[in-house]
Protein backbone atom coordinates (compact mmCIF):
# COMPACT_ATOMS: atom_id res chain seq x y z
CA UNK A 1 0.00 0.00 0.00
CA UNK A 2 2.87 2.24 1.10
CA UNK A 3 6.61 2.22 0.34
CA UNK A 4 7.31 0.88 3.74
CA UNK A 5 5.55 1.32 6.62
CA UNK A 6 2.43 3.45 6.79
CA UNK A 7 3.06 6.28 8.65
CA UNK A 8 0.33 6.16 11.28
CA UNK A 9 0.93 2.13 12.02
CA UNK A 10 0.35 0.95 15.96
CA UNK A 11 -1.75 3.85 16.26
CA UNK A 12 -4.98 2.96 17.85
CA UNK A 13 -8.28 4.89 17.44
CA UNK A 14 -11.63 4.68 18.75
CA UNK A 15 -14.36 6.49 17.10
CA UNK A 16 -18.02 6.89 18.37
CA UNK A 17 -19.14 8.31 14.68
CA UNK A 18 -21.81 9.01 12.18
CA UNK A 19 -22.50 10.35 9.21
CA UNK A 20 -19.63 12.76 7.54
CA UNK A 21 -17.56 14.54 9.68
CA UNK A 22 -16.23 12.22 11.97
CA UNK A 23 -16.02 9.62 9.48
CA UNK A 24 -13.82 11.46 7.41
CA UNK A 25 -11.83 12.45 9.62
CA UNK A 26 -10.84 8.68 10.90
CA UNK A 27 -10.94 7.58 7.07
CA UNK A 28 -7.39 9.71 6.39
CA UNK A 29 -6.11 7.82 9.75
CA UNK A 30 -7.07 4.53 8.47
CA UNK A 31 -5.59 5.24 5.16
CA UNK A 32 -2.36 5.85 6.64
CA UNK A 33 -2.00 2.78 8.78
CA UNK A 34 -3.82 3.38 12.31
CA UNK A 35 -6.08 0.94 13.30
CA UNK A 36 -9.72 2.51 14.12
CA UNK A 37 -12.14 1.12 15.70
CA UNK A 38 -16.15 2.08 14.64
CA UNK A 39 -18.59 2.39 17.36
CA UNK A 40 -22.19 1.88 15.51
CA UNK A 41 -25.28 1.39 17.70
CA UNK A 42 -26.88 -2.13 17.16
CA UNK A 43 -29.00 -1.19 13.84
CA UNK A 44 -26.02 0.90 12.44
CA UNK A 45 -24.61 4.67 12.35
CA UNK A 46 -26.80 7.07 10.55
CA UNK A 47 -25.03 7.09 6.64
CA UNK A 48 -25.26 3.47 6.32
CA UNK A 49 -28.86 4.39 5.69
CA UNK A 50 -28.67 7.29 3.32
CA UNK A 51 -29.31 4.87 0.64
CA UNK A 52 -28.67 1.50 -1.52
CA UNK A 53 -26.67 2.63 -4.64
CA UNK A 54 -23.37 1.27 -3.97
CA UNK A 55 -24.06 -2.74 -4.53
CA UNK A 56 -26.45 -2.07 -1.97
CA UNK A 57 -24.57 0.20 0.70
CA UNK A 58 -24.90 3.46 0.87
CA UNK A 59 -22.84 5.78 -0.78
CA UNK A 60 -21.57 7.78 2.23
CA UNK A 61 -20.77 4.87 3.57
CA UNK A 62 -18.70 3.56 1.04
CA UNK A 63 -16.91 6.81 1.00
CA UNK A 64 -15.60 7.24 4.43
CA UNK A 65 -15.74 3.48 5.85
CA UNK A 66 -13.18 1.32 4.17
CA UNK A 67 -10.27 0.57 6.77
CA UNK A 68 -12.39 0.52 10.00
CA UNK A 69 -13.31 -2.58 11.95
CA UNK A 70 -17.05 -2.02 12.92
CA UNK A 71 -18.26 -3.05 16.38
CA UNK A 72 -22.44 -2.95 17.46
CA UNK A 73 -22.80 -1.89 20.63
CA UNK A 74 -25.41 -0.73 23.14
CA UNK A 75 -23.87 1.69 25.18
CA UNK A 76 -26.68 2.66 27.30
CA UNK A 77 -25.99 -0.82 28.32
CA UNK A 78 -23.64 -0.82 31.20
CA UNK A 79 -21.86 -3.87 29.97
CA UNK A 80 -21.08 -2.17 26.30
CA UNK A 81 -20.31 0.83 27.95
CA UNK A 82 -17.41 -0.71 30.12
CA UNK A 83 -16.30 -2.25 27.01
CA UNK A 84 -15.62 1.31 25.52
CA UNK A 85 -14.44 2.35 28.45
CA UNK A 86 -11.44 -0.52 28.25
CA UNK A 87 -11.04 0.10 24.98
CA UNK A 88 -10.79 3.93 25.39
CA UNK A 89 -7.61 3.16 28.36
CA UNK A 90 -5.80 1.20 25.57
CA UNK A 91 -6.78 4.15 22.64
CA UNK A 92 -4.41 7.00 21.45
CA UNK A 93 -7.35 8.71 19.91
CA UNK A 94 -10.90 8.99 20.83
CA UNK A 95 -13.07 10.82 17.94
CA UNK A 96 -16.76 11.36 18.79
CA UNK A 97 -19.59 13.31 16.94
CA UNK A 98 -22.77 12.43 18.97
CA UNK A 99 -25.19 15.14 20.11
CA UNK A 100 -24.52 18.18 22.36
CA UNK A 101 -23.62 16.76 25.82
CA UNK A 102 -24.09 12.95 25.28
CA UNK A 103 -19.87 12.00 25.47
CA UNK A 104 -20.21 13.46 28.99
CA UNK A 105 -23.23 11.35 30.08
CA UNK A 106 -21.03 7.89 28.84
CA UNK A 107 -18.89 9.25 31.34
CA UNK A 108 -16.29 10.59 28.93
CA UNK A 109 -16.34 14.38 29.40
CA UNK A 110 -12.89 16.31 29.07
CA UNK A 111 -12.25 16.28 33.15
CA UNK A 112 -13.00 12.56 33.10
CA UNK A 113 -10.61 12.21 30.30
CA UNK A 114 -7.97 14.48 31.91
CA UNK A 115 -8.20 12.40 35.02
CA UNK A 116 -8.46 8.81 33.66
CA UNK A 117 -6.52 9.20 30.55
CA UNK A 118 -3.81 11.73 30.16
CA UNK A 119 -2.18 10.56 27.28
CA UNK A 120 -5.30 9.94 25.41
CA UNK A 121 -5.96 12.43 22.26
CA UNK A 122 -10.09 13.48 22.63
CA UNK A 123 -11.65 14.82 19.72
CA UNK A 124 -15.16 15.74 19.92
CA UNK A 125 -16.79 17.62 17.07
CA UNK A 126 -19.91 19.51 17.73
CA UNK A 127 -22.04 21.75 15.77
CA UNK A 128 -21.31 25.27 17.62
CA UNK A 129 -18.85 26.36 20.08
CA UNK A 130 -19.74 24.82 23.69
CA UNK A 131 -18.54 28.05 25.12
CA UNK A 132 -21.17 29.84 22.88
CA UNK A 133 -24.93 30.66 23.15
CA UNK A 134 -25.38 28.00 19.93
CA UNK A 135 -23.98 25.03 22.41
CA UNK A 136 -26.72 22.53 22.32
CA UNK A 137 -27.61 23.55 18.92
CA UNK A 138 -28.10 20.24 16.62
CA UNK A 139 -26.05 20.53 13.39
CA UNK A 140 -26.35 19.27 10.29
CA UNK A 141 -24.31 20.82 7.20
CA UNK A 142 -27.13 22.18 5.38
CA UNK A 143 -28.02 23.93 8.63
CA UNK A 144 -24.23 24.99 9.34
CA UNK A 145 -23.59 26.64 6.14
CA UNK A 146 -26.96 28.60 6.45
CA UNK A 147 -26.08 29.71 9.91
CA UNK A 148 -22.82 30.85 8.68
CA UNK A 149 -23.65 32.82 5.93
CA UNK A 150 -22.04 30.55 3.31
CA UNK A 151 -25.58 30.47 1.47
CA UNK A 152 -25.74 33.81 1.30
CA UNK A 153 -22.68 34.21 -0.91
CA UNK A 154 -23.43 31.25 -2.93
CA UNK A 155 -25.83 31.40 -5.50
CA UNK A 156 -27.62 33.47 -7.94
CA UNK A 157 -28.61 37.27 -7.40
CA UNK A 158 -32.07 35.53 -6.72
CA UNK A 159 -31.61 32.58 -5.17
CA UNK A 160 -29.54 31.70 -2.28
CA UNK A 161 -27.80 28.04 -2.35
CA UNK A 162 -26.01 25.45 -0.24
CA UNK A 163 -22.47 23.99 -1.50
CA UNK A 164 -23.57 21.38 -3.20
CA UNK A 165 -21.64 18.56 -1.65
CA UNK A 166 -21.63 18.08 1.93
CA UNK A 167 -19.44 21.61 2.90
CA UNK A 168 -19.34 21.81 6.45
CA UNK A 169 -19.02 17.95 7.22
CA UNK A 170 -16.03 17.73 4.91
CA UNK A 171 -14.23 21.07 6.62
CA UNK A 172 -14.89 19.57 9.82
CA UNK A 173 -13.36 16.23 9.34
CA UNK A 174 -11.07 18.15 7.55
CA UNK A 175 -9.71 20.19 10.69
CA UNK A 176 -10.37 17.29 13.26
CA UNK A 177 -8.08 15.00 11.19
CA UNK A 178 -5.19 17.80 11.13
CA UNK A 179 -5.69 18.41 14.66
CA UNK A 180 -4.79 14.91 15.69
CA UNK A 181 -2.01 14.98 13.95
CA UNK A 182 -0.77 18.48 15.93
CA UNK A 183 -1.65 16.94 18.75
CA UNK A 184 0.34 13.59 18.26
CA UNK A 185 3.52 15.76 17.99
CA UNK A 186 3.07 17.63 20.88
CA UNK A 187 2.17 14.11 22.13
CA UNK A 188 5.60 13.32 21.75
CA UNK A 189 7.18 16.07 23.21
CA UNK A 190 5.19 16.60 26.54
CA UNK A 191 3.69 12.89 27.17
CA UNK A 192 0.48 14.26 27.31
CA UNK A 193 -2.54 13.71 25.64
CA UNK A 194 -5.26 16.56 25.22
CA UNK A 195 -9.10 16.95 24.80
CA UNK A 196 -10.01 19.44 21.25
CA UNK A 197 -13.27 20.98 20.26
CA UNK A 198 -13.93 20.98 16.77
CA UNK A 199 -16.91 23.21 15.60
CA UNK A 200 -17.90 22.87 12.61
CA UNK A 201 -19.07 26.75 12.67
CA UNK A 202 -16.23 27.90 13.00
CA UNK A 203 -14.84 25.53 10.03
CA UNK A 204 -17.28 27.85 8.15
CA UNK A 205 -16.77 30.95 9.58
CA UNK A 206 -13.58 30.88 8.82
CA UNK A 207 -14.17 30.24 4.98
CA UNK A 208 -16.64 33.16 5.36
CA UNK A 209 -13.08 35.09 6.66
CA UNK A 210 -12.98 37.18 2.99
CA UNK A 211 -16.51 38.25 3.02
CA UNK A 212 -16.73 39.32 6.46
CA UNK A 213 -13.56 41.11 6.30
CA UNK A 214 -15.43 42.89 3.32
CA UNK A 215 -18.40 43.83 5.25
CA UNK A 216 -16.78 44.76 8.98
CA UNK A 217 -14.08 46.81 6.89
CA UNK A 218 -15.58 48.47 3.92
CA UNK A 219 -19.26 47.74 4.62
CA UNK A 220 -19.39 45.83 1.04
CA UNK A 221 -22.28 42.89 1.50
CA UNK A 222 -20.74 40.16 -0.84
CA UNK A 223 -23.00 39.79 -3.74
CA UNK A 224 -24.20 35.98 -5.35
CA UNK A 225 -22.90 36.09 -8.83
CA UNK A 226 -23.49 32.35 -9.58
CA UNK A 227 -21.01 31.22 -11.76
CA UNK A 228 -18.33 33.75 -11.37
CA UNK A 229 -16.12 35.04 -8.76
CA UNK A 230 -17.44 38.50 -6.77
CA UNK A 231 -14.13 39.83 -6.27
CA UNK A 232 -12.26 38.82 -9.47
CA UNK A 233 -12.92 39.85 -12.89
CA UNK A 234 -13.03 38.61 -15.40
CA UNK A 235 -13.51 35.12 -13.59
CA UNK A 236 -16.14 33.25 -15.04
CA UNK A 237 -17.61 30.95 -17.81
CA UNK A 238 -18.23 32.73 -21.20
CA UNK A 239 -20.06 30.92 -23.97
CA UNK A 240 -18.47 29.76 -27.22
CA UNK A 241 -20.39 29.57 -30.52
CA UNK A 242 -20.14 25.71 -30.71
CA UNK A 243 -22.51 25.52 -27.15
CA UNK A 244 -19.46 25.00 -25.29
CA UNK A 245 -18.86 27.31 -22.22
CA UNK A 246 -15.10 27.83 -21.15
CA UNK A 247 -13.97 29.32 -17.44
CA UNK A 248 -11.88 32.39 -17.50
CA UNK A 249 -9.48 33.35 -14.56
CA UNK A 250 -7.56 36.45 -14.89
CA UNK A 251 -6.00 37.88 -11.90
CA UNK A 252 -3.37 40.00 -12.69
CA UNK A 253 -2.75 42.95 -14.94
CA UNK A 254 -0.06 40.90 -16.79
CA UNK A 255 -2.71 38.56 -17.62
CA UNK A 256 -5.76 40.87 -18.41
CA UNK A 257 -3.02 42.43 -21.04
CA UNK A 258 -1.87 38.81 -22.37
CA UNK A 259 -5.67 38.29 -22.41
CA UNK A 260 -6.62 41.28 -24.03
CA UNK A 261 -3.95 40.93 -26.86
CA UNK A 262 -3.83 36.70 -27.30
CA UNK A 263 -7.43 35.98 -26.85
CA UNK A 264 -9.28 38.89 -27.23
CA UNK A 265 -7.32 40.22 -29.89
CA UNK A 266 -8.63 43.86 -28.64
CA UNK A 267 -5.17 45.65 -27.46
CA UNK A 268 -7.35 48.74 -27.12
CA UNK A 269 -8.85 47.18 -24.00
CA UNK A 270 -5.61 47.23 -22.08
CA UNK A 271 -6.12 51.25 -22.26
CA UNK A 272 -9.69 51.24 -21.17
CA UNK A 273 -9.32 53.25 -17.69
CA UNK A 274 -12.71 51.38 -16.91
CA UNK A 275 -10.75 48.21 -16.89
CA UNK A 276 -7.67 49.33 -15.72
CA UNK A 277 -6.81 46.93 -12.37
CA UNK A 278 -8.69 44.06 -10.84
CA UNK A 279 -11.41 46.72 -8.64
CA UNK A 280 -12.08 48.88 -11.38
CA UNK A 281 -13.05 45.15 -13.88
CA UNK A 282 -15.24 44.11 -10.80
CA UNK A 283 -16.79 47.44 -10.46
CA UNK A 284 -17.91 47.60 -14.62
CA UNK A 285 -18.24 43.68 -15.22
CA UNK A 286 -21.32 44.61 -16.87
CA UNK A 287 -19.29 46.65 -19.57
CA UNK A 288 -16.69 44.26 -19.68
CA UNK A 289 -19.15 41.48 -20.71
CA UNK A 290 -20.33 43.48 -23.12
CA UNK A 291 -16.81 43.73 -24.52
CA UNK A 292 -15.75 39.96 -24.24
CA UNK A 293 -19.22 37.92 -24.58
CA UNK A 294 -19.11 38.80 -28.50
CA UNK A 295 -15.97 37.65 -28.91
CA UNK A 296 -16.01 33.92 -27.37
CA UNK A 297 -19.32 33.34 -29.04
CA UNK A 298 -17.90 34.06 -32.60
CA UNK A 299 -15.40 31.43 -32.00
CA UNK A 300 -15.59 27.57 -30.89
CA UNK A 301 -15.03 25.85 -27.55
CA UNK A 302 -11.21 24.72 -29.18
CA UNK A 303 -10.20 28.31 -30.29
CA UNK A 304 -11.28 29.36 -27.17
CA UNK A 305 -8.73 27.45 -25.30
CA UNK A 306 -5.65 27.54 -28.16
CA UNK A 307 -5.82 31.25 -27.61
CA UNK A 308 -5.78 31.01 -24.12
CA UNK A 309 -3.18 28.47 -23.95
CA UNK A 310 -1.25 30.69 -26.48
CA UNK A 311 -1.52 33.93 -23.35
CA UNK A 312 -1.01 31.82 -20.85
CA UNK A 313 -4.30 32.33 -19.30
CA UNK A 314 -6.04 29.96 -16.84
CA UNK A 315 -8.90 27.92 -17.90
CA UNK A 316 -11.02 25.51 -17.42
CA UNK A 317 -14.41 23.84 -18.59
CA UNK A 318 -17.68 24.10 -17.00
CA UNK A 319 -17.56 19.83 -16.33
CA UNK A 320 -20.80 18.16 -15.59
CA UNK A 321 -21.47 14.40 -13.22
CA UNK A 322 -21.50 12.65 -16.30
CA UNK A 323 -18.01 13.92 -17.70
CA UNK A 324 -16.01 13.28 -14.08
CA UNK A 325 -15.71 9.63 -14.73
CA UNK A 326 -13.74 9.80 -17.98
CA UNK A 327 -12.08 13.24 -16.61
CA UNK A 328 -8.35 12.89 -17.21
CA UNK A 329 -7.40 14.36 -14.41
CA UNK A 330 -9.61 11.68 -11.96
CA UNK A 331 -7.20 9.07 -9.80
CA UNK A 332 -8.99 6.08 -8.15
CA UNK A 333 -8.69 3.57 -5.67
CA UNK A 334 -10.87 0.19 -5.97
CA UNK A 335 -12.40 -0.52 -2.41
CA UNK A 336 -13.70 -3.83 -1.14
CA UNK A 337 -17.79 -3.90 0.05
CA UNK A 338 -18.18 -6.64 2.29
CA UNK A 339 -19.76 -9.40 0.05
CA UNK A 340 -16.27 -8.81 -2.07
CA UNK A 341 -17.55 -6.59 -4.92
CA UNK A 342 -15.02 -4.05 -6.08
CA UNK A 343 -16.06 -0.53 -6.44
CA UNK A 344 -13.92 2.27 -7.50
CA UNK A 345 -14.33 5.79 -5.90
CA UNK A 346 -11.85 8.95 -5.66
CA UNK A 347 -8.18 8.46 -4.74
CA UNK A 348 -7.58 10.58 -1.48
CA UNK A 349 -5.11 13.74 -2.13
CA UNK A 350 -3.24 13.36 0.38
CA UNK A 351 -2.64 9.60 -0.92
CA UNK A 352 0.58 8.52 -2.98
CA UNK A 353 1.34 6.67 -5.83
CA UNK A 354 1.74 3.59 -3.97
CA UNK A 355 -1.93 3.65 -2.07
CA UNK A 356 -3.65 0.45 -3.19
CA UNK A 357 -4.48 -2.87 -1.81
CA UNK A 358 -7.32 -0.61 0.20
CA UNK A 359 -8.81 -2.40 3.30
CA UNK A 360 -12.63 -3.43 2.89
CA UNK A 361 -15.62 -1.21 4.10
CA UNK A 362 -16.99 -3.34 6.86
CA UNK A 363 -20.42 -4.72 7.56
CA UNK A 364 -22.17 -3.64 10.59
CA UNK A 365 -20.61 -5.33 13.67
CA UNK A 366 -18.59 -7.48 11.57
CA UNK A 367 -15.74 -6.99 14.14
CA UNK A 368 -17.86 -7.03 17.45
CA UNK A 369 -17.14 -10.22 18.93
CA UNK A 370 -13.15 -10.35 18.19
CA UNK A 371 -13.53 -6.60 19.67
CA UNK A 372 -15.64 -8.47 23.10
CA UNK A 373 -12.86 -11.04 23.32
CA UNK A 374 -9.67 -9.02 22.91
CA UNK A 375 -10.91 -6.18 25.82
CA UNK A 376 -13.00 -8.37 28.12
Amino acid sequence: MFEGARPLEGLFVVSIEQAVAAPLCTVRLADAGARVVKIERPEGETARHYDSTVGGMSAYFVWLNRGKESTALDLKSETDLALLNRMVAKADVLVQNLAPGAIGRLGLSAEAIAERYPRLIAVNIVGYGQDTDYAAMRAYDMLVQAESGLCSVTGTPDTPSKIGVSAADIATGMNAHAAILEALLARDKTGRGRVIEIAMFDGMADWMAVPLLHYEHAGRETERYGLAHASIYPYRPYACGDGGAIVVSIQQNSEWKRFCNAVLQRPDLTDDVRFATNALRVANREGLDSEIEPIFAAIDSDEAIRRLDAAQNAWGRVTEIRDLPRHKALRRIEVSLPDGKRVSVPKPAIRSAGFEDVPAVPALGAHTDRIRTEFA
